[in-house]
C-alpha cells in the first residue's frame, strides 16, 4: 500500500475504554496506537468494500465436517466442481478419526462468493462453516461514496 502524505487527528475516548485498547494492542504486538487505529480503519474499510455484491473479493471458506456423514465428501466435491469459477484452490486436513478441515480460496464476486459458502456451510454434515472474505488494500484506496473507483489525486 502506498503511503501518501500523514494527517493528524485527535480523538477523545473514556480512559477506561483507552485503557482497555491499550491492553489489547499491546497483546496484539503493537508498538503505537497509531498503527492499531490505522488496521482498524482498514478493517472498517474492507468490511464496507466486501458488503456491496458486485465487489470482486477474495477469501477463505473454512469449513469442518464429519466424513463420515452420509455423501458429505461426493456433496461437497459437487458443489464445487459446479461453482469452479470461484475457486482457487482447496486443502483438505484429517483432523481425527471422524472429523475433517477442509479450506477453498475463493476469488469473484462479493454475493455469488456469500452464496458459495452458505451452500456449503448448509450442507448436512458440515459441523462448522465460516466465510472470511476481503480486498487488496488498493481496491479500497479509491472507492469514493459515488460508488466508482479511480486513481486520481485530490
Amino acid at each position: 500500500m502506498r503511503v501518501g502524505i500523514l494527517s493528524r487527528i485527535g480523538i477523545a475516548l473514556d480512559s477506561e475504554l483507552l485503557k482497555r485498547f491499550d491492553r489489547s494492542i499491546a497483546r496484539r504486538g503493537y508498538t503505537n496506537r497509531s498503527e492499531a487505529f490505522r488496521d482498524l480503519i482498514r478493517d472498517r474499510l474492507v468490511t464496507e468494500q466486501t458488503a456491496a455484491p458486485d465487489a470482486t473479493v477474495v477469501g477463505t471458506v473454512t469449513l469442518i465436517y464429519d466424513h463420515h456423514a452420509s455423501g458429505i465428501t461426493e456433496k461437497l466435491t459437487e458443489v464445487q466442481h459446479e461453482r469452479h469459477e470461484l475457486v482457487v484452490s482447496t486443502s483438505h486436513a484429517h483432523l481425527d478419526h471422524d472429523s475433517c478441515l477442509e479450506v477453498l480460496i475463493v476469488h469473484g464476486k462479493s454475493a455469488k462468493v456469500e452464496q458459495f459458502a452458505d451452500l456449503l456451510i448448509g450442507l448436512k454434515g458440515v459441523q462448522h462453516g465460516r466465510l472470511v472474505m476481503t480486498v487488496p488494500a488498493h481496491a479500497i484506496e479509491h472507492t469514493h461514496e459515488h460508488g466508482h473507483k479511480h486513481r486520481h489525486k485530490h
